[in-house]
């Protein structure tokens, strides 16, 4: 999903035009983007806590060459979802193990026919 279609899914609900709604989506990310610079952290309840965290320089080896490389530190962005978030996704990972389970079954079961006879 793009900003894009988060937009067009926002204003379908709310009766906003687009561009309204482009507006207000871009200005909370803008929200998030600045909390996040000045405070290090944000939290949305039933969502999850995005964090800046430093990243220590270390020692790298390029895949390619196989040269080690000095990585200098960094600031990332990290994010733990909320409770919620977790259990909605853990609840869509066990309803596909359980559909790929039964369709497991389904061919199983399945009897496939006999090939015909050559002569």
């Amino acid at each position: 999903m793009t900003k894009k279609d988060i937009v067009r899914t926002i204003s379908e609900e709310v009766g906003l035009t687009q561009q309204q709604t482009k507006v207000i989506v871009q200005k909370t990310f803008d929200g998030i983007v600045d909390t996040l610079v000045r405070e290090r952290r944000i939290e949305l309840r039933n969502f999850g806590v995005f964090e800046v965290k430093k990243r220590a320089a270390r020692k790298a080896r390029n895949p390619r060459t196989g040269h080690q490389v000095e990585v200098a530190e960094k600031y990332v962005v990290t994010f733990k979802p909320g409770k919620e978030m977790e259990q909605r996704v853990r609840d869509l990972a066990e309803a596909a193990d359980l559909l790929a389970a039964k369709e497991s079954e389904i061919t199983k079961s399945t009897p496939f026919p006999n090939p015909p006879e050559s002569t």
